[in-house]
């Protein structure tokens, strides 16, 4: 299935209407047409268009308002295929969608070490390509990979200058060689922050902040409705925010920062020493196990009441609330949401976050703030790498012409 392209003009606006049905699940002509400021035969013409080529599709009457009730219109969901990835320090997990976001495949987890590892991108390569012959849907048929990762990254040169060296060439263009399909990259916590806007409990909204909650702490900032990047484009880094003069060493080289006193990360290894030191807890821990494996256990085990574990989060959780005063006094944001790996326990961590923002917050400024925990949780990064590949859909139609152009001249 093809998305042609008779007339850039009329390209364009076809290209526009897949993103936002996408985005709005479903929209009527007018909808589309007062959205564009095109008028409503223009977008009738593109939208039967975008019909016999197989990209829209009828969803139906809207409800009634009093008037002619108006025919809607979505993506159909089959006619083309993302392919999502979330790494962290520690962990990929791989997740086909189709165009309403729904997994069409099962999803693919395996641990994979970023840092100075110089396999990890090698063997990064070898699942995304295992994963895709595994899923049996055609290559021609996935619209793009997106890829959500820690690390100070370069959106448009697609390099991540922490993590995945590519021999000093671009990352993206390592990978779209690679994997023969168009490739993105950006900071995981700035997809994160993109998917709870675009379809999460900030949905819509323009002064948020979105907490990633995982085995570092990352930020990604919605500002005047758009993600906020910064001057160099690495705005965010809450994670290294001092929080002490003689804390924790943190791995940036610096002490008392927030990751080095309250990631998950941290967080399992002072159970770890606990448990070595007699602490009571339904935790067990032998010398092969991890800080991952400890990390996903004490999850588990705090929701289940275990009060070691639950100690430590609330702990960890005081001091993320006192991060966030900070953030509170410099952004004044409507809401923050928490999102991530640790919106597992955030019903534990929010009433010491709220305790630490009473303490150390203006009351006028935290007042006006919202503390909010995500409804799409541990996925946000996943569907926050499809939302990548959408934002970018304009140059996946292009990079798909040129490369059916050059094969037809061949």
């Amino acid at each position: 299935m093809e998305l042609t392209n008779k007339g850039v003009k009329g390209s364009q606006l076809k290209n526009m209407i897949i993103k936002r049905l996408y985005f709005n699940k479903a929209m009527s002509c007018a909808g589309l047409s007062e959205l564009f400021d095109k008028s409503i035969p223009s977008i009738a013409k593109a939208i039967n268009e975008l019909m016999h080529e197989g990209f829209v599709v009828e969803q139906g009457y809207a409800p009634s308002s009093g008037g002619r009730r108006p025919l809607m219109y979505s993506v159909k969901s089959s006619a083309m295929h993302i392919l999502a990835i979330a790494l962290d320090q520690l962990t990929a997990r791989i997740q086909m969608f189709d165009l309403l976001n729904n997994p069409v495949a099962d999803m693919l987890t395996f641990e994979l070490k970023l840092l100075n590892n110089p396999e990890a991108l090698p063997t990064l390569v070898d699942q995304i390509n295992g994963y895709i012959a595994h899923s049996g849907i055609p290559k021609e048929k996935i619209a793009g990979i997106g890829i959500g990762m820690p690390g100070f990254i370069n959106i448009t040169e697609g390099i991540n200058y922490t993590y995945l060296d590519a021999g000093g060439q671009s990352l993206t263009a390592y990978l779209t060689s690679k994997t023969g399909i168009a490739t993105y990259i950006d900071n995981d916590s700035s997809l994160i922050a993109l998917a709870e806007q675009k379809f999460g409990i900030a949905k819509s909204q323009q002064e948020v902040m979105v907490i990633n909650l995982g085995w570092g702490i990352g930020l990604g900032m919605i500002v005047n409705g758009k993600l906020f990047r910064g001057h160099n484009g690495f705005a965010g880094e809450l994670s290294h925010i001092p929080l002490s003069e003689d804390g924790s060493l943190c791995e940036c080289g610096k002490r008392g920062c927030l990751e080095a006193e309250a990631s998950l990360l941290v967080v399992a290894r002072k159970a770890i020493e606990g448990i070595k030191k007699g602490r009571v807890t339904s935790l067990k821990y032998n010398e092969e196990d991890h800080s991952k494996l400890m990390g996903d256990a004490l999850i588990e085990a705090a929701n289940n009441g275990d009060q070691f574990a639950i100690e430590l989060l609330s702990d960890a959780g005081y001091k993320i609330g006192k991060a966030l005063a900070i953030l509170i006094h410099i952004m004044n944001p409507a809401i923050i949401v928490l999102s991530g790996r640790g919106a597992k326990v955030a019903r534990i961590l929010t009433a010491p976050m709220q305790q630490a923002l009473h303490k150390y917050c203006i009351p006028r400024l935290a007042a006006g703030t919202e503390l909010l925990v995500s409804e799409l949780g541990f996925d946000a990064e996943l569907i926050g790498a499809a939302v990548l590949v959408m934002e970018n859909f304009d140059r996946v139609v292009k990079a798909k012409a040129v490369k059916a152009a050059k094969s037809a001249a061949a």
